[in-house]
C-alpha cells in the first residue's frame, strides 16, 4: 500500500471518529423551527437594494477578483488554465443551482425517519429524531418551479426569492473556485468540469442545506454567519484532499515557482476584500444593524489578520512580503466570515490576529513539514482559517451584537467544524476516485513541463 493511500485511508478512518463525536456533541441542543419555503412577499425595497448590490459584491469575488488573484499566483505558463477554472466553474455551477442545486439547499426535504440512522442520543440523554431533511433538502424548486416574482423566501426580511436564488449562487460559485487554487498546474480541465459537478451536488448542496436550508446543524444552534463551514472550511478540506491524491507538480520542492504577477494578486486580493463586504454585510439579508456591524467587522478582521501574518512573517524570513501581508489579508476575511455578525468589534480584531498567526504556521510550516502541495494554500488559509474562525465564534459571539447569538456554544462549533471536514472529505475522495476512472484526473508530464495554457485552451498570456 502506498504512502498516499494509507494516508487516505487514516483519514477515512477519523472522519469515522470525527463524525461520533460530532453527533454526541450537536444532539444536546434542543431544535429549531425551520423557516417554511416560498411565502407571499411583502417588499422592503431598502433591503432588497442592498442586497441587490451585495450580489453584485460576491459575484466580483470570483469573477475578477479570485481569477485574478489566483492567476497572478501560478507560473506564467499556468495563467489562462487557471483563470478559464474560475470562469468555467462560474458558468458551471450557475447551471447546476438552477437545475437542482438550490432546490437541495435550501427547500423542505421529506420528514421520513431516516432508514439507517433514526435518532441519536446526545451527550446529556437528549434523543434527537433525524429525518431525510435533516441531511438534504428536496425537488420542490428544481428548475426553479414555483419561484415566481412575488415569492419570498423569508417574509420577515422582505426580500425576493429570486434575489435570495441570486445570492446564493454566487455563494456556491466561489467555494469550488477556491478548490482549484489547491490543484493549480496539474489538473485536467475535463476532470475540473466533472469533479465540480458532482462536488455541487454531493458536498457543497448538503453542507450548506445542513447549517443553513433547515438541517440538523443549524437546527441545533450551529453558527456560521457567512460561510467559515458551508464555503471556507469546505472548500479547503477538498482542497487538502486534492493536492494529496494529485501529488505534487512536477518539479516541487526543486525547481523555482514563484508567482508571475505580484501586481495581479494585489489588484485580485483587493477585489476579493471589496466583495468580501458584500459576501459577509450581505449575509445579514437585510440593511439593518446587523450588517453594518459585519462590515465593520470584516474590515477590522482582515486588517487585524493582515498584521499578524506580516509580523511572523518578518520575524522568521527578516523581510515583510507583499504577497505575505495580501495572503494575511485573505486569511483574516475567511477567519471573520463565520462570526462576522455575531461578534464585536474587540472578538473581530481578535478573531483577525489569531487567525492571521495560524494561516500562516499552516500554509508555510505545516505544509513544509508534512510535504504536501497545496500549490496556492487552499486548505492553509481557508480550511485552517475556516476552521479557526468557526471555533472561535462559539467563543466570541455575543447576544449584544445578535440575538442569534444565544445558541452559541463551542461544542456545537466542533460538531460543526467535524462533520463538515468528515463530509467534505470523504466525499471529496470518492468524486476524485470517480473521476480518476473516467476522464483521468491529472495532466500528461509532458503537458505539465510545457504549460497548461497552450496544451488545453490554445492560448497563451503573450500570444
Amino acid at each position: 500500500m502506498g504512502r498516499l493511500t494509507k494516508k487516505l485511508w487514516l483519514g477515512a478512518g477519523a472522519a469515522g471518529v470525527g463524525l461520533a463525536v460530532a453527533f454526541g456533541a450537536l444532539a444536546a441542543a434542543p431544535a429549531r423551527t425551520y423557516l417554511a419555503h416560498q411565502v407571499k412577499l411583502e417588499l422592503d425595497s431598502a433591503g432588497t437594494a442592498w442586497m441587490i448590490a451585495a450580489t453584485a459584491l460576491v459575484l466580483m469575488m470570483t469573477m475578477p477578483g479570485l481569477a485574478l488573484f489566483y492567476g497572478g499566483m501560478v507560473r506564467r505558463k499556468n495563467i489562462v488554465a487557471t483563470i478559464t477554472q474560475s470562469v468555467a466553474v462560474t458558468a458551471l455551477v450557475t447551471v447546476l443551482w438552477v437545475v437542482a442545486g438550490y432546490s437541495l439547499a435550501f427547500t423542505h426535504g421529506p420528514d421520513m425517519p431516516l432508514p439507517i440512522i433514526s435518532q441519536i442520543k446526545g451527550l446529556q440523554g437528549f434523543v434527537v429524531p433525524l429525518t431525510v431533511n435533516d441531511f438534504i433538502g428536496g425537488f420542490d424548486a428544481v428548475m426553479l418551479k414555483g419561484v415566481l416574482v412575488d415569492t419570498a423566501y423569508n417574509s420577515a426580511k422582505g426580500l425576493p426569492e429570486t434575489l435570495f436564488i441570486a445570492y446564493q449562487l454566487t455563494f456556491a460559485i466561489i467555494t469550488p473556485a477556491l478548490i482549484t487554487g489547491a490543484f493549480a498546474e496539474r489538473m485536467k480541465f475535463s476532470a475540473v468540469l466533472l469533479f465540480m459537478t458532482l462536488w455541487h451536488f454531493l458536498v457543497y448542496a448538503p453542507v450548506a442545506h445542513w447549517v443553513w436550508g433547515g438541517g440538523f446543524l443549524g437546527s441545533a444552534g450551529a453558527l456560521d454567519f457567512a460561510g467559515g463551514t458551508v464555503v471556507h472550511l469546505n472548500s479547503g478540506v477538498a482542497g487538502l484532499v486534492c493536492a494529496l491524491f494529485l501529488g505534487k507538480r512536477v518539479g516541487y520542492g526543486r525547481e523555482p515557482m514563484e508567482p508571475n504577477s505580484i501586481v495581479r494578486i494585489m489588484i485580485g486580493a483587493s477585489l476579493l476584500f471589496v466583495g468580501w463586504i458584500g459576501f459577509n454585510a450581505g449575509s445579514a439579508n437585510a440593511a439593518d444593524m446587523i450588517a453594518s456591524m459585519a462590515l465593520l467587522n470584516t474590515i477590522i478582521g482582515a486588517c487585524a489578520a493582515a498584521l499578524g501574518w506580516k509580523v511572523v512573517e518578518w520575524i522568521e524570513r527578516k523581510k515583510p512580503s507583499l504577497v505575505g501581508i495580501l495572503s494575511g489579508l485573505v486569511a483574516g476575511l475567511v477567519g471573520i466570515t463565520p462570526a462576522a455578525g455575531f461578534v464585536d468589534p474587540t472578538g473581530a480584531l481578535i478573531i483577525g490576529v489569531v487567525t492571521g498567526v495560524v494561516c500562516y504556521v499552516s500554509a508555510v510550516w505545516l505544509k513544509r513539514l508534512l510535504g504536501y502541495d497545496d500549490s496556492l494554500d487552499a486548505f492553509g488559509i481557508h480550511g485552517v482559517g475556516g476552521a479557526a474562525g468557526a471555533l472561535l465564534t462559539g467563543v466570541f459571539a455575543t447576544v449584544a451584537v445578535n440575538p442569534a447569538a444565544k445558541t452559541a456554544d463551542i461544542l456545537l462549533q466542533v460538531a460543526d467544524v467535524a462533520w463538515t471536514f468528515c463530509w467534505s472529505g470523504v466525499m471529496t475522495f470518492i468524486i476524485l476516485v470517480i473521476c480518476k476512472f473516467t476522464t483521468g484526473v491529472r495532466v500528461a508530464p509532458e503537458v505539465e513541463e510545457a504549460g497548461l495554457d497552450f496544451h488545453l485552451h490554445g492560448e497563451s498570456q503573450h500570444s
